[in-house]
Protein backbone atom coordinates (compact mmCIF):
# COMPACT_ATOMS: atom_id res chain seq x y z
CA UNK A 1 0.00 0.00 0.00
CA UNK A 2 1.86 3.08 -1.28
CA UNK A 3 -0.48 5.29 0.76
CA UNK A 4 1.09 3.99 3.98
CA UNK A 5 4.20 5.65 5.44
CA UNK A 6 7.28 3.99 3.85
CA UNK A 7 8.37 2.52 7.16
CA UNK A 8 5.10 0.58 7.46
CA UNK A 9 4.63 -0.72 3.90
CA UNK A 10 6.36 -4.07 4.41
CA UNK A 11 5.23 -4.90 7.97
CA UNK A 12 2.86 -7.78 7.19
CA UNK A 13 5.05 -9.37 4.52
CA UNK A 14 8.21 -9.27 6.61
CA UNK A 15 6.52 -10.59 9.72
CA UNK A 16 5.62 -13.63 7.59
CA UNK A 17 9.00 -13.98 5.84
CA UNK A 18 11.53 -13.00 8.50
CA UNK A 19 12.84 -16.53 9.11
CA UNK A 20 13.42 -17.14 5.40
CA UNK A 21 15.10 -13.75 5.02
CA UNK A 22 17.42 -14.43 7.97
CA UNK A 23 18.45 -17.72 6.33
CA UNK A 24 19.36 -16.03 3.05
CA UNK A 25 21.27 -13.21 4.73
CA UNK A 26 23.25 -15.74 6.77
CA UNK A 27 24.21 -17.50 3.53
CA UNK A 28 25.34 -14.19 2.02
CA UNK A 29 27.51 -13.49 5.06
CA UNK A 30 28.97 -17.01 4.91
CA UNK A 31 29.87 -16.51 1.25
CA UNK A 32 31.53 -13.20 2.10
CA UNK A 33 33.44 -14.78 4.98
CA UNK A 34 34.70 -17.53 2.66
CA UNK A 35 36.51 -14.81 0.70
CA UNK A 36 37.54 -12.80 3.78
CA UNK A 37 37.93 -15.36 6.60
CA UNK A 38 39.01 -12.75 9.17
CA UNK A 39 35.41 -11.90 9.95
CA UNK A 40 35.94 -8.32 8.80
CA UNK A 41 32.99 -8.54 6.41
CA UNK A 42 30.54 -9.23 9.23
CA UNK A 43 32.06 -6.36 11.18
CA UNK A 44 31.59 -4.03 8.20
CA UNK A 45 27.98 -5.17 7.75
CA UNK A 46 27.11 -4.63 11.40
CA UNK A 47 28.79 -1.23 11.73
CA UNK A 48 29.57 0.49 8.42
CA UNK A 49 26.49 -0.37 6.35
CA UNK A 50 24.17 1.02 9.01
CA UNK A 51 25.72 4.43 8.35
CA UNK A 52 24.95 4.09 4.66
CA UNK A 53 21.21 4.20 5.29
CA UNK A 54 21.15 7.96 5.88
CA UNK A 55 22.61 8.55 2.41
CA UNK A 56 20.07 6.43 0.53
CA UNK A 57 17.20 8.20 -1.25
CA UNK A 58 13.70 8.50 0.17
CA UNK A 59 11.47 6.46 0.41
CA UNK A 60 13.86 3.52 0.14
CA UNK A 61 15.83 4.44 3.27
CA UNK A 62 12.64 4.53 5.33
CA UNK A 63 11.38 1.26 3.81
CA UNK A 64 14.64 -0.46 4.76
CA UNK A 65 14.32 0.79 8.34
CA UNK A 66 10.78 -0.54 8.43
CA UNK A 67 11.87 -3.94 7.13
CA UNK A 68 14.55 -4.16 9.82
CA UNK A 69 12.00 -3.26 12.47
CA UNK A 70 9.33 -5.69 11.24
CA UNK A 71 11.74 -8.61 10.81
CA UNK A 72 14.01 -8.05 13.80
CA UNK A 73 17.01 -8.32 11.47
CA UNK A 74 19.84 -5.80 12.02
CA UNK A 75 19.58 -2.82 9.68
CA UNK A 76 23.08 -3.36 8.30
CA UNK A 77 22.10 -6.85 7.15
CA UNK A 78 18.97 -5.52 5.43
CA UNK A 79 21.14 -3.00 3.56
CA UNK A 80 23.54 -5.82 2.62
CA UNK A 81 20.71 -7.91 1.17
CA UNK A 82 19.49 -5.04 -0.98
CA UNK A 83 22.97 -4.19 -2.28
CA UNK A 84 24.03 -7.83 -2.75
CA UNK A 85 21.17 -8.90 -4.96
CA UNK A 86 21.33 -5.68 -6.99
CA UNK A 87 24.86 -6.57 -8.07
CA UNK A 88 24.68 -10.36 -8.32
CA UNK A 89 21.37 -11.16 -10.03
CA UNK A 90 21.55 -13.53 -13.04
CA UNK A 91 18.63 -14.24 -15.35
CA UNK A 92 17.40 -14.63 -18.92
CA UNK A 93 14.79 -12.27 -20.39
CA UNK A 94 12.85 -12.32 -23.66
CA UNK A 95 10.61 -9.64 -25.14
CA UNK A 96 8.57 -10.83 -28.11
CA UNK A 97 5.95 -9.25 -30.33
CA UNK A 98 3.13 -11.52 -31.56
CA UNK A 99 1.16 -11.10 -34.77
CA UNK A 100 -1.69 -9.28 -33.06
CA UNK A 101 18.01 -21.19 -6.04
CA UNK A 102 16.45 -23.13 -3.24
CA UNK A 103 16.96 -20.64 -0.38
CA UNK A 104 15.71 -17.76 -2.45
CA UNK A 105 12.55 -19.59 -3.48
CA UNK A 106 10.73 -19.12 -0.15
CA UNK A 107 11.35 -15.37 -0.51
CA UNK A 108 9.69 -15.11 -3.93
CA UNK A 109 6.51 -13.06 -3.68
CA UNK A 110 4.08 -11.55 -6.17
CA UNK A 111 3.32 -7.95 -5.27
CA UNK A 112 0.56 -5.56 -6.29
CA UNK A 113 1.58 -1.98 -5.51
CA UNK A 114 -1.51 0.16 -5.02
CA UNK A 115 -2.33 3.80 -4.49
CA UNK A 116 -5.90 4.90 -3.68
CA UNK A 117 -6.88 1.20 -3.91
CA UNK A 118 -5.81 1.06 -7.58
CA UNK A 119 -2.92 -0.95 -9.02
CA UNK A 120 0.12 1.17 -9.90
CA UNK A 121 2.32 -1.76 -10.92
CA UNK A 122 2.85 -5.46 -10.21
CA UNK A 123 6.09 -7.27 -9.55
CA UNK A 124 7.57 -10.66 -8.78
CA UNK A 125 10.30 -9.97 -6.28
CA UNK A 126 12.13 -11.14 -3.18
CA UNK A 127 10.73 -10.29 0.24
CA UNK A 128 13.04 -7.80 1.90
CA UNK A 129 14.35 -6.34 -1.37
CA UNK A 130 12.84 -2.89 -1.98
CA UNK A 131 14.20 -2.47 -5.51
CA UNK A 132 12.48 -4.26 -8.37
CA UNK A 133 13.92 -7.15 -10.38
CA UNK A 134 10.97 -7.21 -12.78
CA UNK A 135 7.55 -5.68 -13.02
CA UNK A 136 4.59 -4.67 -15.15
CA UNK A 137 2.82 -1.35 -15.45
CA UNK A 138 -0.54 -2.69 -16.72
CA UNK A 139 -1.36 -1.47 -20.20
CA UNK A 140 1.86 0.55 -20.48
CA UNK A 141 5.13 -1.42 -20.18
CA UNK A 142 7.01 -4.35 -18.66
CA UNK A 143 10.52 -4.09 -17.25
CA UNK A 144 13.22 -6.54 -16.17
CA UNK A 145 16.80 -5.95 -15.11
CA UNK A 146 19.68 -8.37 -15.73
CA UNK A 147 23.20 -8.27 -14.37
CA UNK A 148 25.92 -7.08 -16.74
CA UNK A 149 29.47 -8.16 -15.93
CA UNK A 150 32.08 -5.40 -16.17
CA UNK A 151 35.39 -4.46 -14.56
CA UNK A 152 33.80 -1.06 -13.99
CA UNK A 153 31.28 -2.79 -11.77
CA UNK A 154 28.88 -1.99 -8.99
CA UNK A 155 31.56 -2.17 -6.31
CA UNK A 156 33.15 0.94 -7.85
CA UNK A 157 29.82 2.75 -7.84
CA UNK A 158 29.24 1.81 -4.20
CA UNK A 159 32.75 2.98 -3.30
CA UNK A 160 32.13 6.31 -5.04
CA UNK A 161 28.83 6.66 -3.19
CA UNK A 162 30.52 6.09 0.16
CA UNK A 163 33.13 8.72 -0.74
CA UNK A 164 30.38 11.24 -1.45
CA UNK A 165 29.67 11.03 -5.19
CA UNK A 166 25.91 10.45 -5.26
CA UNK A 167 24.76 11.54 -8.72
CA UNK A 168 24.19 7.93 -9.77
CA UNK A 169 21.18 5.76 -8.96
CA UNK A 170 21.03 2.33 -7.38
CA UNK A 171 19.89 -0.09 -10.07
CA UNK A 172 17.01 -1.64 -8.14
CA UNK A 173 15.84 1.78 -6.98
CA UNK A 174 15.77 3.00 -10.58
CA UNK A 175 13.60 0.12 -11.81
CA UNK A 176 11.26 0.64 -8.85
CA UNK A 177 11.05 4.39 -9.60
CA UNK A 178 10.36 3.79 -13.30
CA UNK A 179 7.63 1.25 -12.53
CA UNK A 180 6.05 3.41 -9.87
CA UNK A 181 6.16 6.76 -11.68
CA UNK A 182 6.53 6.05 -15.41
CA UNK A 183 3.58 7.05 -17.58
CA UNK A 184 4.65 5.71 -20.99
CA UNK A 185 7.01 3.27 -22.71
CA UNK A 186 9.07 6.13 -24.15
CA UNK A 187 9.38 7.90 -20.81
CA UNK A 188 10.54 4.68 -19.17
CA UNK A 189 13.02 4.05 -21.99
CA UNK A 190 14.47 7.56 -21.78
CA UNK A 191 14.95 7.27 -18.03
CA UNK A 192 16.66 3.87 -18.30
CA UNK A 193 18.93 5.15 -21.08
CA UNK A 194 19.96 8.46 -19.52
CA UNK A 195 20.16 7.93 -15.75
CA UNK A 196 23.66 7.50 -14.36
CA UNK A 197 23.96 4.18 -12.49
CA UNK A 198 26.07 2.75 -9.71
CA UNK A 199 26.34 -0.59 -11.53
CA UNK A 200 26.25 -1.67 -15.20
CA UNK A 201 23.08 -3.44 -16.25
CA UNK A 202 20.79 -4.73 -18.96
CA UNK A 203 17.27 -3.35 -18.98
CA UNK A 204 14.66 -5.30 -20.92
CA UNK A 205 11.62 -3.17 -21.71
CA UNK A 206 8.37 -4.13 -23.45
CA UNK A 207 5.47 -1.89 -24.49
CA UNK A 208 1.91 -2.19 -25.80
CA UNK A 209 2.47 -1.10 -29.41
CA UNK A 210 4.21 -2.66 -32.39
CA UNK A 211 7.95 -2.02 -32.16
CA UNK A 212 7.86 -1.23 -28.45
CA UNK A 213 10.41 -3.60 -27.02
CA UNK A 214 14.15 -3.31 -26.47
CA UNK A 215 17.25 -4.41 -24.61
CA UNK A 216 19.25 -1.49 -23.23
CA UNK A 217 22.91 -2.29 -22.53
CA UNK A 218 24.22 0.08 -19.90
CA UNK A 219 27.58 1.01 -18.48
CA UNK A 220 27.46 2.99 -15.29
CA UNK A 221 27.69 6.22 -17.28
CA UNK A 222 25.82 5.68 -20.55
CA UNK A 223 23.82 3.42 -22.86
CA UNK A 224 26.23 1.36 -24.97
CA UNK A 225 23.54 -0.21 -27.15
CA UNK A 226 19.78 -0.13 -27.64
CA UNK A 227 18.43 -3.21 -29.43
CA UNK A 228 14.89 -2.45 -30.57
CA UNK A 229 12.15 -4.71 -31.85
CA UNK A 230 11.52 -4.18 -35.56
CA UNK A 231 9.18 -6.89 -36.84
CA UNK A 232 9.14 -5.43 -40.36
CA UNK A 233 12.88 -6.05 -40.60
CA UNK A 234 12.62 -9.50 -39.04
CA UNK A 235 13.49 -8.58 -35.45
CA UNK A 236 10.28 -9.77 -33.82
CA UNK A 237 11.96 -10.73 -30.56
CA UNK A 238 14.97 -9.73 -28.48
CA UNK A 239 16.57 -12.02 -25.92
CA UNK A 240 19.03 -11.16 -23.16
CA UNK A 241 20.96 -13.47 -20.86
CA UNK A 242 23.97 -11.79 -19.22
CA UNK A 243 26.23 -10.99 -22.17
CA UNK A 244 26.57 -8.11 -24.63
CA UNK A 245 24.85 -9.10 -27.87
CA UNK A 246 27.93 -8.19 -29.95
CA UNK A 247 30.14 -10.64 -28.04
CA UNK A 248 29.98 -14.43 -27.83
CA UNK A 249 28.67 -15.77 -24.51
CA UNK A 250 30.93 -17.87 -22.33
CA UNK A 251 30.99 -21.41 -23.74
CA UNK A 252 29.99 -22.88 -20.38
CA UNK A 253 27.09 -20.43 -20.03
CA UNK A 254 25.51 -20.11 -23.46
CA UNK A 255 21.80 -19.67 -22.78
CA UNK A 256 21.43 -17.22 -25.66
CA UNK A 257 21.87 -19.70 -28.53
CA UNK A 258 19.27 -22.24 -27.31
CA UNK A 259 16.85 -19.41 -26.45
CA UNK A 260 17.10 -17.99 -29.98
CA UNK A 261 16.83 -21.47 -31.51
CA UNK A 262 13.64 -22.12 -29.54
CA UNK A 263 12.14 -18.76 -30.51
CA UNK A 264 12.92 -19.32 -34.19
CA UNK A 265 11.40 -22.79 -34.10
CA UNK A 266 8.30 -21.50 -32.31
CA UNK A 267 7.75 -18.76 -34.96
CA UNK A 268 6.12 -15.40 -34.51
CA UNK A 269 2.59 -16.51 -35.32
CA UNK A 270 2.66 -19.01 -32.44
CA UNK A 271 3.93 -16.69 -29.72
CA UNK A 272 1.88 -16.73 -26.51
CA UNK A 273 2.56 -16.92 -22.79
CA UNK A 274 2.49 -20.76 -22.90
CA UNK A 275 5.02 -20.92 -25.75
CA UNK A 276 7.28 -18.38 -24.03
CA UNK A 277 7.04 -20.54 -20.89
CA UNK A 278 8.13 -23.53 -22.97
CA UNK A 279 11.17 -21.60 -24.22
CA UNK A 280 12.14 -20.62 -20.67
CA UNK A 281 11.66 -24.24 -19.57
CA UNK A 282 14.24 -25.53 -22.05
CA UNK A 283 17.64 -26.57 -20.68
CA UNK A 284 20.08 -24.85 -20.20
CA UNK A 285 17.84 -21.74 -20.12
CA UNK A 286 16.25 -23.55 -17.20
CA UNK A 287 19.11 -24.60 -14.92
CA UNK A 288 20.03 -25.28 -11.29
CA UNK A 289 20.18 -21.56 -10.51
CA UNK A 290 16.73 -20.79 -11.92
CA UNK A 291 14.56 -19.53 -9.06
CA UNK A 292 11.38 -18.61 -10.90
CA UNK A 293 9.91 -17.90 -14.32
CA UNK A 294 7.79 -14.76 -14.74
CA UNK A 295 5.51 -14.17 -17.72
CA UNK A 296 4.06 -10.71 -18.37
CA UNK A 297 1.55 -9.57 -21.01
CA UNK A 298 1.36 -5.80 -20.99
CA UNK A 299 -1.91 -5.11 -22.85
CA UNK A 300 -3.95 -7.26 -20.47
CA UNK A 301 -1.86 -6.34 -17.43
CA UNK A 302 -1.29 -10.04 -16.85
CA UNK A 303 1.60 -11.37 -14.78
CA UNK A 304 2.27 -15.00 -13.82
CA UNK A 305 5.19 -16.40 -11.83
CA UNK A 306 6.22 -20.00 -11.28
CA UNK A 307 8.79 -21.38 -8.85
CA UNK A 308 11.15 -23.63 -10.81
CA UNK A 309 13.32 -26.63 -10.18
CA UNK A 310 15.48 -28.19 -12.87
CA UNK A 311 15.13 -31.96 -12.51
CA UNK A 312 17.73 -34.46 -13.68
CA UNK A 313 20.77 -33.51 -15.74
CA UNK A 314 20.91 -29.71 -15.63
CA UNK A 315 23.50 -27.03 -16.10
CA UNK A 316 24.69 -25.65 -12.74
CA UNK A 317 23.99 -22.11 -14.01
Amino acid sequence: NLDLPPSRRWDKLLSDKKIELKTVILSIKNIANAFVPSGKVVEIVDTKLVRLISTLPYPFNEELKGIASASGIPLGEIVLFNIFYEIFTVCTSIVAEDKSGKELKPLVVTLDFQRNNKTVFKSTNFAGYVGMVSGIKPGIFTLTMNERFSLDGGYIGIFEWILGRRDGMWMGFLTRTVLENGTSYQEAKDQLVKTRLLAPAYFILGGNKSGEGCVITRSRQAALDIWDLDAKKGTWYVVETNYDRWTAPLVLDDRRTPAMKCMNQTKQENISLPTIYDVLSTKPILNKLTVCTTLMEVSEGRSESYLRECIGSCSPW
